[in-house]
This record gives C-alpha cells, structure tokens and sequence, in this order.
C-alpha cells in the first residue's frame, strides 16, 4: 500500500523560506519519479517540480525560476523553498509515479501560507 505523508508546511512571511517533506512507502516507491504539486484556493492544481529515480535529474515549473530545489533520499523527498511569494500560498502535494505533469499516487497535502 502505497503511503505519502506530508510535512513542513506552515505560515511565513514574503522572503522567507520552508522546506517541505513527504515520506513516502510501499511499491518500491524507490524506483519511481516523485514530484511536488501545488493548489491554490479555487485555482487548478498545478505542477511544482519533480525528481527521478536516481535522484540525478528534476524538472520545475517555469515558474519557481531557481527559487525552488527538490531533492530525494531512499524514503523521503524534500521541496526547499526560498524567496517566497503571497502567490505561492497553496496546498502542497507530494506525488509518486510522477510523468510529465501527472502522477498515479498522491499524499493529503500540506499548507503553506506566504503574508505579505
């Protein structure tokens, strides 16, 4: 059973930084890309960033313009997040099995709240 838990997020001021954490069990989730997505009140959900297998190679949203790293170990993936925006306020969601800007399993998401 495949299980992603969030944690990390919470409420900070423009500028400042969070860094996001999902662990994450069952399927050999190992092997898969994993990736970080977003949803802002009454918006879309939107892709964030992601991270293969091997950890060696991501991919961001034209948007996080380097404010943004993901990164990987064998049971966690991390979303460090920096320079932080009003407009990056969303749920954030921790994904497995991540292709393109999809993925097939997904966590229950974690909070983050920019004030101006």
């Amino acid at each position: 059973q495949v299980q992603l838990v969030e944690s990390g997020g919470g409420l900070v001021q423009a500028g400042g930084s969070l860094r996001l954490s999902c662990a994450y069990s069952g399927r050999a989730l190992s092997r898969f890309a994993m990736g970080w997505f977003r949803q802002a009140s009454g918006k879309e959900r939107e892709f964030v960033a992601s991270i293969d297998w091997s950890g060696k190679n991501t991919n961001y949203a034209e948007w996080v313009k380097g404010r943004f790293t993901i990164s990987r170990d064998n049971s966690k993936v991390f979303l460090q997040m920096n320079s932080l925006k009003p407009e990056d306020t969303a749920a954030y969601y921790c994904a497995a099995g991540v292709v393109l800007t999809t993925a097939a399993w997904w966590g229950r998401g974690t909070q983050v709240t920019v004030s101006s």
